[in-house]
């Protein structure tokens, strides 16, 4: 039975929600923070600002992540900027626009009170940015500098070269290692977070595998927070690191946590191509390249001249012919189907004709390569150091590939799940961005959740908790939940098969790519559900894991989380086949415009999917939120 959801937004108008949500949320003394324990999973910008925040304030914090570094989380992949709303070019922008983009960037499938606090929030990072040191781009004059992104047409991009996200980590790594320093967070690198326990119907505390004992270890707290990132990875190929992953998330799913709108996904538009079959990641190029890179393929199929042997009236800069508003600079979903569109269609260059040319020429002859190398140099650096080619000399390729999760963990206001005292922040939950990510709406994200809303949100939910014990790690349900977690990590060493969880990894990747990607239809999804289901019942018992459970064992890791993409995957089709419409990101062949534009359905889909688990991953039960557009009346979205 679809239960009733409660989103808790606070009144008043949209403007003033947040302003009344702290004025009226329920505080912690700081003499009684120090009584309360918090976990925290994940040491990414959003899990390190939320861990550093809560500390600072006085909160006993277990900071746990996978890697032998804080440092070492998926945030330093980020390159082209973090959105704020400051109007340093005086070029017209607004918290309400920035609100608006975001918005009809997510194709309006985003709750409004939570959008706009991101836009609201977003000027007091960039302060907090540059009193930790961040070093963004300045002007000559000692201002900020600002680019534009994918999606909008003002300038409200901070930006550090190319390595945006890894220099804010820093800052806040900085900020968590400070509060480790003086005892106020413990901290647990090499732990992976393999169960989620509840007592009493609210989240207590989790189960972890020291990763160099394989020790399996129990801790306890007053509430969790999940700060684990996204599921991109579920692809195989993907700009995520190898290590990326949804288990967290998963494990709490299947705890009772809603998922909400999985089939959002996103494939970023300007990665590097694939090269071959046996490759394991792909290279992520910065978005900010659109700002002066210009896209094109040869007008003629199979082209096999050099670029600068095709002549301007022999090239399609299909982007700026579709969507002359916006040119290059398009949203990344529809510059992605674009591409995709130019690859069927026969115009691929490379090797394997799966890429698409991205060229400085024009920017060079204009602004002088001194100019591009001081805005882009590290990238321009990257891309020689990967493929041996001069980008100053010849243009880019680049290609779509699978990028961010847009769907996560279904959230409140408060940004906690369903099930109380388990928080989801950062892209581990759903929560702002609707059918399709702007870029540089990540990082901000990230940051705003963990340094500004998380410890205020909190706060409400633990006053009702200071003379809440804190549980025994003896209870029996600590017990059966660790129970349960070694009886899964020895059944997948007792299988003794023949094919490793990469391998499996790589067919459900391939099937998703195919067919709940770029683009989905009914039969491609009900093929995909099948497919999938067939191999994960081969999974249970032709999987091939070396080694032991009680020791280092990278093959035992990647086993449990390609399980839970098996079952994830499958949750993705199922989201997708439901959704009869076309929004953002999912594009359903059926429901297109005559000129091949995502066409909704508001009437019947302007809600957020909020799947719960069954018990069986083939029979998840659908709950929804309807979404209420008070402030914003949706159109369709055109970038033209």
């Amino acid at each position: 039975m679809e239960k009733e959801i409660h989103a808790n937004i606070p009144e008043g108008d949209l403007k003033d929600k947040w302003s009344n949500y702290k004025a009226k949320a329920k505080l912690v003394s700081p003499n009684n923070r120090k009584k309360l324990d918090l976990i925290v999973v994940g040491t990414g910008l959003a899990g390190a600002s939320a861990a550093a925040s809560l500390a600072e304030m006085g909160y006993n914090i277990k900071s746990f992540c996978f890697q032998d570094s804080p440092r070492r989380a998926h945030s330093v992949a980020a390159q082209g900027g973090v959105n704020a709303m400051k109007n340093y070019q005086n070029d017209g922008d607004s918290v309400f626009r920035m609100f608006y983009d975001t918005l009809k960037g997510g194709d309006f499938r985003s709750r409004e009170a939570n959008t706009y606090r991101l836009a609201e929030c977003s000027a007091s990072l960039i302060d907090q940015a540059v009193a930790q040191g961040v070093p963004f781009g300045r002007e000559y004059s000692g201002y900020l500098r600002n680019r534009s992104f994918g999606g909008v047409q003002v300038s409200r991009t901070f930006y550090s070269r190319g390595q945006t996200g890894q220099q804010l980590l820093l800052g806040a790594y900085q900020a968590l290692m400070r509060q480790k320093e003086q005892g106020k967070v413990k901290l647990y690198t090499r732990h992976e977070m393999l169960d989620l326990v509840l007592i009493d119907g609210k989240a207590k505390g989790i189960i972890a595998r020291n990763l160099d004992t394989g020790k399996i270890e129990r801790h306890a707290a007053h509430a969790v927070i999940l700060a684990t990132g996204g599921f991109g990875k579920i692809y195989y190929l993907s700009t995520l690191a190898m290590g990326c992953n949804a288990s967290a998330i998963w494990r709490a799913h299947k705890k009772g946590a809603f998922m909400a709108n999985p089939s959002w996904t996103q494939i970023h538009p300007t990665s590097l191509p694939q090269s071959g079959p046996y490759q394991s990641k792909l290279t992520l190029m910065s978005e900010s390249l659109r700002n002066d890179g210009r896209i094109w393929v040869p007008k003629a199929k199979d082209e096999k001249r050099p670029p600068h042997d095709i002549p301007e009236n022999e090239r399609d800069y299909y982007l700026e012919r579709k969507y002359p508003s916006f040119g290059n600079l398009a949203p990344r979903d529809i510059s992605s189907r674009a591409a995709k569109e130019q690859i069927d269609a026969g115009k691929g260059v490379g090797p394997l004709k799966n890429a698409v040319y991205l060229d400085f020429e024009h920017a060079i002859k204009e602004y002088g390569k001194d100019v591009i190398a001081e805005r882009y140099g590290n990238l321009f650096s990257m891309y020689e150091k990967i493929t041996g080619i001069n980008a100053y000399k010849e243009p880019m390729k680049i290609s779509p590939s699978a990028h961010f999760s847009m769907g996560g963990l279904w959230v409140d206001y408060d940004l906690m799940t369903n099930i109380p005292g388990l928080f989801a922040i950062g892209e581990a939950n759903f929560s702002d961005h609707g059918a399709n990510r702007l870029g540089a709406n990540s990082l901000l994200q990230a940051c705003v959740d963990g340094y500004y809303i998380a410890p205020y949100t909190l706060q409400n939910y633990l006053a009702d908790q200071i003379q809440v014990e804190k549980p025994d790690i003896k209870h029996s349900a600590f017990e059966q939940a660790e129970a349960d977690v070694k009886e899964q990590l020895n059944h997948f060493i007792q299988q003794k098969g023949n094919k490793t969880a990469e391998e499996f990894h790589r067919e459900v990747g391939k099937i998703l790519y195919d067919k709940c990607g770029l683009s989905r239809s009914e039969e491609g999804l009900k093929t995909a559900i099948a497919q999938i289901q067939n191999l994960r019942e081969e999974y249970k018992t032709n999987l091939l894991v070396p080694g032991d459970v009680e020791d280092i064992n990278s093959e035992l890791e990647r086993a449990g989380r390609v399980s839970d993409y098996m079952e994830l995957a499958e949750l993705m089709c199922i989201d997708a086949l439901n959704r009869n419409e076309s929004c953002g990101a999912h594009y359903r062949e059926e429901f297109q415009t005559e000129d091949g534009e995502a066409k909704r359905n508001d009437k019947d889909f302007a809600y957020s999917s909020a799947w719960e688990w069954s018990g069986d991953a083939s029979s998840p039960i659908l709950n929804k939120e309807p979404l209420k557009f008070e402030y914003v009346q949706p159109t369709q979205r055109s970038y033209k």
